[in-house]
């Protein structure tokens, strides 16, 4: 079976610069660490490779300096790592973006099973996914927590969602995007660090791309674009409450009256 699973780096710290005129994250130069729900989905596919035979191939959008995680893919266990880097890429957002990434894995060819995580910690949107399947063209289930079987014909997994938990069956090829307690990602080897000190990675720009269609990607092919982005500002206040055990609950229950968070009630 052929696995692909989509992957991202995301700034490993909450100080990061804001593109004032794009709204965009500045990421070259900061620290970065691969999306920990992209962790998860790389340890699930690992898994049904091992389990079933195939082979894993991480795919991700970004900057040149993205190869670094890749390379950390690689110490996990993954066969094959692709890049889809270019500057015509810069400023994607969720459409565009998917678009790009759909492109990439219709160049790489057949796969059967595409896995991402729920969604990124820099973006929360957890719609990358389903448009990658969207612009594929084929079936998708999100919010998985487990896989329940999969065979040549298909998958079947379990979502849980806000008010209901199902199980739902998918023929392949297919995309489903995974929560981060589906199982515990490994550590990278040290064994497989040595091994693939020298395996390539492959890069590819949008020349690379079958549809070649500019109006589609990067700035230009995002119909969104943000507005304004900050950090909140810092609002936390301490309020210390003194007395017998009595007369600090009675307070506590005052303080949270005021700030209508409880309504009601008295202390007994």
């Amino acid at each position: 079976m052929n696995i692909l699973v989509c992957i991202k780096q995301v700034p490993a710290t909450s100080k990061v610069e804001i593109d004032q005129e794009t709204g965009s994250l500045k990421r070259l130069g900061t620290q970065s660490k691969t999306n920990p729900y992209d962790l998860s989905a790389l340890e699930t596919a690992l898994r049904l490779r091992d389990k079933i035979g195939g082979k894993v191939t991480a795919l991700t959008m970004g900057p040149p300096q993205a190869e670094q995680m890749m390379y950390d893919a690689y110490r996990m266990g993954v066969d094959d790592a692709v890049i889809l880097s270019d500057r015509k890429f810069a400023g994607s957002d969720v459409l565009a973006t998917s678009y790009t990434l759909s492109q990439g894995i219709r160049m790489l060819g057949k796969v059967d099973l595409i896995l991402c995580g729920r969604q990124t910690t820099d973006g929360d949107t957890a719609q990358i996914g389903p448009a990658i399947a969207e612009h594929l063209g084929i079936p998708h289930a999100a919010w998985v927590d487990e896989i329940l079987s999969v065979d040549a014909m298909g998958i079947e997994v379990r979502q849980t969602m806000a008010a209901v938990t199902q199980k739902s069956r998918l023929r392949l090829p297919c995309l489903i995007t995974v929560e981060k307690n589906i199982c515990v990602p490994r550590l990278p080897s040290y064994r497989l660090k040595r091994e693939t000190a020298q395996r390539p990675i492959q890069i590819y720009g949008f020349d690379d791309l079958p549809e070649k269609n500019l109006s589609l990607c990067g700035l230009t092919g995002s119909p969104t674009h943000v507005e304004e982005m900050f950090a909140p500002p810092s609002n936390a206040k301490r309020v210390m409450l003194k007395g017998a055990a009595g007369e600090e609950a009675a307070a506590l229950i005052t303080v949270l009256k005021h700030k209508k968070l409880i309504e009601g009630g008295a202390v007994q």
